[in-house]
């Protein structure tokens, strides 16, 4: 019927998951399929109707006036999905956790307020035997691991409580539960890392070895994937995004499954900033400029790139002087936004270029600015009425 009919091209709102089966369905029988924001194809005022929605779509994209979403190819798309199914058993194992946080408050046992992780090593092993029948302070508190700072006698007391039955037995599913949705996190990064063996290499890790990271861990923390992510990415990629200040394995992993390993698709730094909303969105009428907010919107590269810039408010790198420098003059929000914005920039530059990120290039532009800082400095001193001395050495 769609051959009868000439049909090559289908344009479809993007509406939840909904899209996702109808849209993979037609791309099979070879249909060029545009999914389109629906923030973009908003009907004229009057009554709104699925029919009339779909007409109205189907007239724009007769005349030409749609633009498809970006969206990677199936490979990446298939580990995306992997890993948002991840992020999900994630969030609902750390129900678990404040389920396990609640049973022992309710028990007046206090020591998930003395430990900082009760999932980790001295936590569960003090869980498992108060399940396990041994409820004396002095028992529970030798199962103490050496890295724990608090003392046997801050422990001691901590696990001072009334243990009933019946918060014993939340207790208990509680953890079964967390443990359960532990073993399902460790079955996704199986799958998650067979995936990831079958893209193609950018670059050989045995020839071109990956800088050493500025962190060294001897196993993955918090919620890492339970393998080498960092191998794979600096090989997929090939190059070490995490070298870049701010930006972490679980960073570089979002950039990977939300972009993907080749960012063609993007003309220009500029488009790619664009698409990520991270640039400002000139509202121009009469050639005054009304607004130049962000657009609104929840892409999640952007999110990882904000997150990225939050996380140099202490870093002694120029881009953490940088965030410092925005956030004295326009506040955090607009400084994360601008960090965020230029971190984006320097992730396209490394993945067009397959080079490796080099802190020095920074250097001309910290020389620009202690410059305009030292003329600022003059200025201020002549409008009081002083005069700079430079300090001889």
């Amino acid at each position: 019927m769609a051959s009868v009919m000439r049909i090559k091209s289908v344009a479809m709102e993007s509406t939840g998951v909904y899209w996702i089966p109808i849209f993979q369905i037609l791309e099979i029988y070879g249909f060029e399929v545009l999914l389109v924001n629906a923030r973009h194809v908003k009907n004229v005022p009057g009554r709104k109707t699925d029919v009339q929605d779909c007409q109205w779509l189907q007239y724009l994209h007769s005349v030409g006036l749609l633009q498809g979403s970006y969206r990677p190819a199936k490979d990446v798309c298939a580990i995306r999905a992997l890993l948002r199914h991840r992020d999900s058993m994630v969030k609902i194992s750390s129900t678990h956790i404040q389920h396990i946080h609640k049973a022992l408050t309710q028990m007046n046992l206090q020591i998930h307020n003395v430990i900082s992780d009760i999932t980790g090593l001295t936590g569960l092993a003090i869980v498992d035997a108060i399940l396990a029948g041994e409820h004396p302070p002095k028992k529970l508190a030798t199962l103490k691991h050496g890295r724990i700072k608090a003392s046997v006698s801050v422990i001691e007391k901590s696990l001072e409580g009334n243990y009933l039955p019946e918060h014993l037995f939340t207790l208990k599913q509680a953890l079964q539960s967390y443990r359960h949705y532990r073993q399902i996190i460790g079955a996704c990064d199986k799958e998650i890392e067979s995936y990831l063996i079958d893209f193609e290499s950018r670059i050989d890790p045995e020839k071109n070895p990956p800088p050493l990271p500025r962190i060294k861990k001897s196993k993955p923390k918090g919620n890492e994937p339970d393998f080498n992510l960092h191998s794979h990415l600096y090989r997929i990629f090939g190059t070490d995004l995490t070298q870049v200040d701010g930006v972490s394995v679980l960073t570089a992993q979002t950039i990977f499954v939300e972009i993907g390993p080749n960012l063609s698709k993007f003309p220009t730094v500029n488009h790619f900033c664009s698409w990520l909303g991270l640039c400002p969105n000139n509202k121009i009428s009469g050639r005054r400029i009304l607004a130049s907010k962000t657009r609104p919107g929840s892409n999640r590269a952007a999110q990882a790139f904000r997150l990225s810039a939050h996380a140099l408010w202490r870093s002694q790198s120029y881009l953490g002087y940088y965030y410092r420098r925005i956030r004295a003059r326009h506040g955090t929000p607009k400084a994360i936004t601008a960090t965020a914005h230029k971190l984006a920039r320097i992730i396209f530059h490394l993945i067009q270029t397959g080079k490796t990120y080099d802190e020095t290039v920074f250097a001309d532009q910290e020389i620009l600015h202690k410059q305009r800082l030292e003329r600022n400095l003059k200025k201020q001193a002549n409008f009081l009425g002083f005069q700079l001395v430079p300090c001889v050495a």
